[in-house]
């Protein structure tokens, strides 16, 4: 019996040899084809050609090896051909289901007419796995192709439902930055895709490829540095001195005629052709351990032929100094590097937290003459935010507290007005109240922001929303919202006021990035010590895209400080208050009444009531037999 089994056995190892263990770069070299529709070196595959992507594509091989691949290339290094030799290599070699998202659906339309379709009809191994070629047949659908094995989804960024029903084994996130900033679902997008391959955890794959965006927000930048972080290292002609090229090593005639790279061991001049002439030499260095392979490149390994020459890249550099978006555009899309504006390297949260005051929240100090709230409405809270303004329109942050609760309830609205009623200890011995409190009506809580605000409980309070405009003013004026029974706007219904949040961020970042060449006693933007840390960062929660014309959300930091400081300053706007119109008569007037309350009441000190105006008598009308007659 044991003899029989040791033949069958012998006779089923030669019928059904192993698998020849195979590269994604081996296969890729021995079957890929480039069609004339996607290359300017159409034929044969050639990992050779451009040296750095050999790892990369091995990284994702069957077998053991990394789970996670982060690529974080310049534009039109081979981060799109390193994703479709991983799809060929997994129809071909390694069948399993593979799933590929793109940021929306134009996107993955071009990537499957411009680079998977030419690749099908130029590979004879990958046309061989279909199981059809015809356009009708559901196995062969746009988004949608079936193979001998497996399956493959093309999927986008606007469908987060379709996401979130497929399970694959190898997953392919191409321009992750994009994508996330297209998806439309409330979820994480980098989880939701990661999700889909948890049935596979022993041999899944998982790819991301993109050029960074802003610092801050950047997804691939994220990834990247939580990997082992992975530069290409390229030895010098001269010493042998094995370095990454950077940017700041490259060096050019003030003409710009003639350039070189400084190496940084031997301080020698390198001509373009001899370092690349030295690439193929190169390797990956890890700078961190991590079980996520990262892979950083820039443009100035271009191979010659297939990309920009220094010397036009130092050319896009010169152009680009004096506009900011052609320079985002440039180290964005050249130097694979995140672009952060020079303004908001003066925003960093540790920076602004190091620059609190020993001032105590819920009493002002003597400088501030008014006071103002901003109100975010969440869920499950209200974030309050209370400004203390001083005659130069600096602000003091007075306090800062969130009252948790569903704003659907009262409870948590009782607890506002307590809060917003109660007054101010000043540093004279008054007492401060504040003048209004804007109260944002966006989200899910808009009617119960309408109807806190119709039962007038606080002094002056604004419903309020976000302006779509990005040029919006701080404060529009303000549109009804209620109408009466007759179907006619009610002149004394609810008011809807729009904020310019983009302008009021502008404002308060520059006021932020200026205060550190001042004085503290000078400052425009006053913090107390006594606030969380998480206050400082959410304030400066959000960078500016000068592409996109709009702020984004740092990840990882609450952005209701921001918010609410935002809301605070479009208060002191409100057209009875308008607090940025105030003369220094007006101020001294303030300043005066605070004084002299202090010496006689403890009655709340706010701003000037205007004087009433004498209307015409109106006519009274008292009824009469037949009729009405004046009284």
């Amino acid at each position: 019996m044991n003899q029989t089994l040791a033949i069958l056995a012998e006779i089923g190892a030669r019928c059904w040899p192993p698998r020849e263990p195979l590269t994604v770069s081996q296969h890729a070299d021995a079957h890929r084809i480039l069609s004339r529709k996607q290359s300017p070196e159409p034929g044969q595959w050639r990992t050779a050609r451009n040296p750095p992507l050999r790892e990369v594509m091995d990284a994702l091989s069957d077998g053991p090896g990394p789970r996670d691949v982060v690529v974080m290339f310049p534009i039109q290094f081979g981060k799109s051909e390193v994703a479709l030799n991983v799809v060929l290599y997994t129809m071909h070699h390694h069948p399993g289901p593979i799933m590929v998202v793109l940021p929306s659906e134009v996107s993955r339309n071009k990537w499957i007419d411009q680079k998977l379709q030419p690749m099908i009809d130029e590979t004879p191994a990958l046309a061989a796995c279909m199981t059809s070629s015809a356009s009708r047949n559901t196995a062969n659908r746009a988004d949608f192709k079936d193979f001998v094995g497996g399956q493959l989804y093309l999927e986008h960024a606007g469908r987060p439902a379709r996401l979130k029903t497929s399970s694959v084994r190898t997953l392919i996130v191409d321009e992750i930055d994009e994508f996330s900033a297209n998806y439309i679902g409330g979820d994480d997008p980098v989880e939701v895709v990661k999700g889909r391959t948890s049935a596979f955890p022993a041999t899944m794959k998982r790819l991301y490829i993109s050029t960074p965006t802003m610092s801050g927000t950047s997804r691939i930048a994220a990834l990247y540095a939580g990997s082992d972080r992975r530069r290409y290292n390229v030895p010098c002609p001269e010493c042998d001195h094995p370095q990454p090229l950077e940017w700041s090593g490259l060096h050019w005639s003030p003409d710009a005629g003639a350039c070189w790279y400084a190496c940084r061991e031997c301080g020698c001049a390198i001509s373009e052709t001899r370092i690349k002439a030295q690439i193929p030499r190169g390797e990956w260095v890890a700078e961190a351990e991590s079980k996520v392979r990262g892979y950083h490149i820039n443009a100035l390994y271009y191979p010659i032929g297939l990309g920009p020459r220094w010397l036009d890249l130092i050319e896009m550099w010169r152009a680009a100094q004096n506009d900011p978006t052609r320079l985002k555009t440039f180290v964005n899309d050249r130097l694979a590097e995140t672009w952060e504006d020079p303004a908001m390297r003066a925003v960093k949260h540790n920076i602004i937290a190091d620059r609190a005051e020993p001032y105590r929240l819920r009493r002002a100090p003597a400088e501030v003459l008014a006071a103002t709230a901003g109100v975010d409405t969440q869920d499950n809270r209200l974030a309050v935010h209370i400004l203390g303004w001083t005659r130069r329109l600096a602000t003091f942050t007075l306090d800062y507290i969130e009252l948790p609760g569903d704003p659907a309830d009262d409870d948590v609205w009782l607890r506002l007005v307590d809060l917003i009623n109660r007054p101010i200890e000043h540093a004279s011995g008054n007492l401060l109240r504040i003048d209004a409190t804007a109260i944002d009506a966006g989200g899910h809580r808009t009617e119960a922001v309408k109807a806190f605000v119709r039962r007038g409980l606080i002094r002056r309070p604004m419903a309020i929303f976000g302006a779509v405009s990005n040029n919006a003013p701080i404060l529009s004026k303000a549109k009804l919202s209620d109408v009466n029974w007759k179907g006619q706007l009610d002149k004394r219904g609810v008011h809807i006021w729009h904020v310019g949040t983009v302008a009021v961020k502008h404002h308060l970042y520059a006021r932020i990035s200026t205060d550190q060449d001042r004085q503290p006693d000078a400052r425009l933007v006053r913090l107390s010590d006594e606030l969380p840390p998480e206050f400082f960062a959410g304030l400066v929660s959000e960078t500016y895209n000068p592409v996109k014309n709009r702020f984004e959300k740092r990840s990882g930091a609450r952005n209701e400080p921001l918010d609410t400081y935002v809301y605070g300053w479009a208060a002191g706007h409100h057209p009875d208050l308008r607090l940025h119109r105030r003369s220094n008569a007006d101020w001294d007037a303030i300043e005066a009444r605070l004084l002299s309350a202090a010496n006689t009441t403890t009655a709340p000190v706010g701003e000037p009531v205007p004087r009433e105006t004498k209307s015409p008598a109106k006519k009274a009308w008292m009824p009469r037999r037949g009729g009405w007659m004046h009284r």
